[in-house]
């Protein structure tokens, strides 16, 4: 293990943690960015017994695409469930339970396709089989099961197996 390892056992967090702290903080001022880089060097450092194994991203650069396509399903998602909140009836709404069969298979990147389910309004990740291979979705709005199942699989999950697996 290099010194650079040592210190920064997990580089991409120090750095994700700086940017959070920053943002956090709303000011871009030498203490706010002195305080984040601490965070960032001792979080990692602390809990590196509990991260045996860090995560291996396989295409980095596909992470900024995958941001940018969540962000703006995101912005989508808030228009189109407020239109459902306002405009329609309860009786018109067609909430459901959508079962999302999974082939990712590593942990890290399960973790972030459940974490952007839930992200996006309208839509939250509920539980995960035993077995790791699907994952329970409920939508407030679900009149196709199968077109909310694809399009998870084809904006989200895709992406996360180019970035992961």
């Amino acid at each position: 293990m290099t010194l650079f390892h040592k210190v920064f056992p997990h580089p991409v967090l120090s750095v994700v943690l700086l940017i959070v702290w920053v943002l956090l903080v709303n000011t871009l001022t030498l203490n706010a960015v002195v305080f984040g880089a601490i965070l960032g060097l001792l979080v990692p450092l602390m809990t590196r017994a509990y991260w045996p194994d860090a995560p291996r991203l396989r295409n980095p650069l596909m992470i900024a695409e995958y941001l940018l396509v969540v962000l703006w399903d995101i912005v989508i998602a808030n228009v189109e469930v407020a239109m459902i909140i306002l405009f329609k009836s309860d009786a018109a709404r067609r909430p459901g339970w959508v079962t999302i069969p999974l082939d990712l298979r590593t942990p890290e990147a399960i973790t972030v396709l459940a974490g952007t389910i839930t992200m996006t309004p309208g839509t939250v990740s509920s539980d995960l089989s035993a077995d790791g291979h699907a994952i329970l979705v409920h939508c407030l709005h679900a009149p196709d099961p199968d077109a909310v199942r694809d399009q998870i699989k084809s904006r989200y999950e895709r992406r996360l197996m180019e970035i992961f697996e």
